[in-house]
């Protein structure tokens, strides 16, 4: 390994700075959040429960993630570039944040509607939420979201807009499991 990748794993793997939260004070703030407007919990799978990880929630997965990653980086790259003005500070850094906030929500409860459909037990579902309230993420956008990601709802020319993209999101999934699957064959 040369030392360029040494110091780049090291960037990778590196903590924060600053004091490290504990587990306990984490979960107070879980705890202390309120449960999403409207929480309902997600209707059953009829389809047999899959042994892997389906691609679609894997894409899923790396698809918020992603966005969760740039409003992150943005709210911080913003707060640097507007530290001489809190007006707007405040304003640019907390949209990022809260545009953050959004994807990491929807994405969870997609998530945890996912293991509801499965029939997964709701202490389980709380365990895994960190949450006395297996229903806390699981909204309409959240069901919508993660039907388009499933297909579990036929495709309509009108349909909620986080079903479409749930729908783009599993095509790409798709798309890409083909694409390797070629590669392979080729090979």
């Amino acid at each position: 390994m040369t030392q360029h990748q040494r110091k780049r794993r090291a960037l990778r793997t590196e903590e924060p700075g600053g004091p490290r939260p504990s587990d306990e004070g984490l979960q107070q703030i879980r705890d202390a959040l309120p449960p999403a407007r409207h929480a309902r919990t997600a209707e059953p799978d009829p389809r047999p429960v899959a042994a892997a990880v389906p691609e679609e929630l894997m894409a899923a997965v790396t698809y918020h993630c992603r966005y969760i990653s740039k409003h992150l980086a943005k709210a911080q790259n913003l707060g640097s570039q507007h530290k001489t003005s809190m007006e707007e500070w405040q304003r640019l850094v907390l949209y990022a944040l809260t545009d953050a906030l959004a994807h990491n929500h929807l994405l969870v409860g997609a998530l945890a509607a996912y293991l509801q459909r499965q029939q997964v037990d709701d202490d389980l579902v709380r365990r895994y939420l960190q949450t006395p309230d297996p229903d806390r993420y699981v909204t309409r956008h959240a069901i919508d979201h993660l039907d388009g990601l499933t297909g579990s709802r036929p495709e309509t020319a009108e349909e909620p807009a986080w079903t479409h993209v749930g729908r783009c999101i599993a095509r790409s999934a798709h798309a890409a499991e083909a694409a390797g699957s070629d590669e392979k064959t080729v090979r």
